[in-house]
């Protein structure tokens, strides 16, 4: 699933009070720069910065509004399929005592897999069931441009995993790195994307504030709720219990910094992304680019 739009500059907090609650105010005191308050929250200070959204949220985004997963849906279901199955087997079966399997089948159900095939899956993890070893491998590279790429795999045959990703990225302008020479650049939140005509700003807010949310950014046409990813599944069911619908719910990697991609290089890159989201073993693919919003729509179909 992958998941870099540059957004119009916005007051982002130089200071910022210690109190979640504190926090989720300062994001409305745009208008004058300093927002007053009472209490623990006396001033609260603006500097206007850029603001990003990771390119592969915004990419993911733009295909799950054009229902290009639809047609992907079985490709789908083996990735969290294999996903339960290996945290399953390193974590044990219990989804209340497993986070990592716990957040595997709230993705399953929120691709509508039916509960058989959850539990199938769990017990393969388990050893209740016979089922096949996957091993996790973690490459790392540049896509064109210099763009920074994560990509997870899991794969019962490494060889072939190998191939098929190195051939992925030499035959689109990019190259395979060492370990560790960009995963520095990446750091794990929980996203959720709300179309705007879903729900108010408002309505998203309280969510935020009242369940542990970080943020809430304006990306055009959604909003994007961030949070820390113990606190994501809170998160995600006051969305979901709010009868607010998603078009993207999810733990992911997000960019530190951007790589902005313009003409040739922008449509290398998204072929890039869409090669190694088709090899059969691709679990996850991260980036830090960063391209204008039309050129990523035309590119989507």
């Amino acid at each position: 699933m992958v998941q870099a739009v540059s957004r119009k500059s916005r007051p982002k907090p130089a200071i910022l009070p210690s109190k979640k609650l504190c926090r989720g105010l300062a994001l409305y005191g745009l208008a004058n720069g300093i927002l007053t308050t009472s209490g623990a929250c006396r001033a609260t200070i603006f500097s206007t910065t850029e603001v990003h959204m990771s390119g592969h949220s915004k990419w993911a985004t733009i295909k799950h509004k054009k229902g290009a997963l639809d047609a992907k849906r079985g490709k789908i279901f083996t990735r969290l399929i294999r996903e339960i199955t290996i945290s399953a087997k390193g974590g044990g079966g219990d989804p209340d005592g497993n986070p990592r399997l716990r957040t595997a089948v709230l993705a399953a159900k929120a691709e509508n897999m039916p509960q058989e095939n959850i539990k199938r899956a769990i017990q393969r993890g388990t050893g209740e069931l016979e089922g096949v070893n996957y091993e996790e491998i973690t490459f790392e590279g540049y896509g064109p441009g210099g763009v920074a790429i994560i990509v997870d795999v899991l794969t019962d045959n490494r060889n072939r995993a190998v191939s098929e990703i190195r051939h992925a990225f030499s035959k689109n302008g990019g190259n395979l790195g060492e370990t560790g020479s960009v995963r520095f650049m990446f750091h794990k939140k929980g996203l959720i994307a709300v179309e705007k005509g879903a729900a108010t700003e408002e309505q998203l807010m309280n969510i935020v504030l009242e369940h542990g949310g970080e943020d809430l950014n304006d990306e055009g046409d959604t909003w994007e709720i961030v949070s820390d990813p113990a606190d994501h599944e809170a998160v995600a069911a006051a969305v979901k219990a709010a009868g607010i619908p998603t078009v993207m719910c999810e733990v992911t990697m997000v960019a530190s910094t951007y790589t902005k991609l313009e003409g040739k290089e922008a449509n290398q890159m998204i072929r890039l992304l869409e090669v190694l989201e088709d090899c059969d073993d691709t679990q996850n693919v991260y980036s830090n680019f960063d391209m204008d919003a039309e050129q990523m729509e035309a590119a989507a179909g």
